[in-house]
């Protein structure tokens, strides 16, 4: 059997597909319109792979979607027992901040495909992502008692608001800061 002509092992198929999300996670960071056609370009695979793997844009954009935040909600645990507490929480929204570039581009693609967050399979489990970094700091004495995950959540939002090609990274990190700033346990002082 000719080679040029045997079907791709099942590993290849995984590895194209990987390296497709791969590229397409960079250049919908950088460009939000890039074109399927550049992302194969790109990616070193035809246009019919990658179609195959994702029949349209939006399928593409929706599995880049499922793998960031997966990967968020499966981060914040292991960073909780790994880190201090405001360490850890200020790397998974450093990782937050990293998804929100994707975000930008390609946000009414998101929203139209989870009913604005409504039918969204992972907003519940994100949310318990954040609780998780909320309650070890709270538990710690570092965090304020009580702070609502979905308050967070709707502060961490303007994320995908920030254009990544206007000074995105600066404006996200002094965000972020001024956001860790206000859930931070108040330091008791000389009383006055």
């Amino acid at each position: 059997m000719n080679a040029q002509h045997s079907k791709p092992t099942r590993r290849d198929a995984l590895d194209n597909r990987e390296r497709i999300l791969a590229v397409a996670r960079e250049a919908l960071a950088e460009a939000g319109g890039v074109s399927l056609t550049a992302i194969a370009k790109k990616a070193g695979v035809g246009i019919g792979t990658l179609y195959r793997h994702f029949p349209n844009r939006e399928s593409l954009i929706i599995e880049l979607y499922r793998h960031d935040i997966r990967h968020l909600i499966d981060l914040a645990p292991a960073l909780a027992e790994s880190h201090p507490p405001l360490q850890a929480l200020r790397q998974w929204f450093d990782e937050v901040a990293r998804y929100g570039r994707l975000k930008y581009g390609v946000a009414e693609v998101i929203h139209a495909a989870t009913d604005r967050g409504l039918d969204d399979e992972y907003y519940e489990p994100f949310l318990g992502a954040i609780a998780v970094l909320l309650d070890a700091g709270a538990a710690e004495g570092t965090l304020k008692d009580g702070l609502d995950p979905e308050d967070v959540l709707l502060q961490l939002s303007v994320l995908w608001r920030i254009d990544p090609a206007r000074g995105g990274d600066v404006r996200a990190a002094r965000i972020l800061d001024l956001i860790v700033d206000g859930l931070r346990r108040p330091r008791s002082g000389p009383a006055a």
